[in-house]
């Protein structure tokens, strides 16, 4: 391999100075003042205007999501490390757990959307069997730990000549590194600002998660039909399972999980929280979350702990007893359960 090549073009990459001008600074700035306004105004009318309380949280949660597409769209039209995008996530996890699943992920969004079409065409959604939700629950850990430790193996096999070197490869996932690309696929926002790896359609670049990493793994010969396959087989199969990829998303693999270790049993701060006194097992949370989580319905109260709930709020969204549910930052409520069916009679 011809490592001074590609030292070059590291080099011109990530440490090569910003040229930006003027211009392009208040361009954008007023991009971002624009997506921050675009987000501001649409969460203010869902809570103006829609009276529903069974629904207002997930369409403030829809804004939120349009809002990060465009977001991580604008993010991947320049050059910058991805590693700290990747540290950038995973640590802030620790903190709001895996609010970036439900509220923030391209692909979670896609699923979602996918969600709102089979209901319009009025199909049922299916149940995974209890144990095997757990099983590919679990799995995600173990996808996760593979790749964590897949650089190791690489690095021995074709080291990088010199820490510098392999600084910038890390930096930008190359390399012995390329395998933590695999943890950042999801972010991926579908219309993208690069060609390789990507269907042209009227000059739009799409992509989908994982068919790049396809590309570079599998080689061009043969990338195209796995990523057909996945491609069809995530698309069914989140039509018919919500939010089927989240079961073993490694992405998902939530540092919440540390909320078992001695020290850590604040983690994550972001959390829902359970009055077991106010809870009539009625059972409506166990069956409106996304990825079948159980613990809610079945702990008897305080903080429910478990790295499998993504923070969507559907369960207090739409437990009908007041205060019953509440999704707390740390001691704070930042919202609870409402009583929707008194509210349903009045109106």
């Amino acid at each position: 391999m011809n490592w001074g090549i590609i030292h070059n073009l590291l080099n011109i990459i990530v440490y090569s100075p910003l040229s930006a001008s003027n211009g392009d600074l208040i361009s954008n700035i007023l991009r971002i003042t624009a997506l921050a306004g675009l987000g501001i105004a649409g969460i203010l009318t869902v809570l103006i205007w829609k009276k529903n309380m069974t629904t207002r949280v997930t369409y403030v949660r829809i804004i939120v999501q349009l809002i990060s597409f465009a977001s991580f769209f604008y993010l991947f039209t320049f050059n910058f490390a991805f590693l700290y995008l990747m540290i950038a996530i995973f640590a802030v996890s620790l903190f709001i757990g895996r609010f970036y699943c439900s509220w923030l992920c391209p692909f979670g969004f896609i699923m979602d959307l996918e969600v709102m079409v089979r209901k319009v065409l009025k199909i049922r959604y299916r149940i995974l069997p209890d144990k095997l939700n757990k099983i590919l629950h679990q799995s995600r850990y173990i996808i996760l730990l593979a790749f964590l430790l897949l650089p190791i193996a690489l690095w021995l096999n074709n080291p990088p000549p010199g820490p510098k070197f392999a600084e910038m490869m890390a930096q930008l996932l190359a390399g012995p590194f390329l395998p933590y690309g695999i943890l950042i696929a999801p972010m991926m926002p579908f219309i993208v600002p690069w060609t390789s790896g990507t269907i042209s359609v009227f000059t739009v670049n799409l992509t989908y998660p994982y068919v790049s990493e396809f590309l570079v793994f599998i080689g061009q010969n043969i990338w195209q039909g796995f990523a057909i396959v996945f491609v069809g087989l995530t698309l069914i199969g989140s039509f018919y399972v919500r939010r089927i990829w989240c079961r073993f998303c490694p992405t998902g693999a939530s540092l919440a999980v540390v909320n078992r270790f001695n020290g850590l049993k604040w983690a994550p701060l972001l959390h829902i929280d359970k009055d077991e006194k106010k809870c009539t097992k009625c059972g409506v949370c166990k069956r409106v979350c996304p990825v079948q989580v159980n613990e809610v319905y079945e702990q008897k109260g305080g903080k429910i702990k478990t790295s499998q709930c993504t923070v969507c709020a559907r369960c207090a969204e739409m437990c009908p007893y007041e205060g019953t549910l509440k999704v707390k930052l740390g001691s704070k409520t930042l919202f609870n359960s409402r009583n929707w069916l008194e509210q349903a009679k009045s109106d």
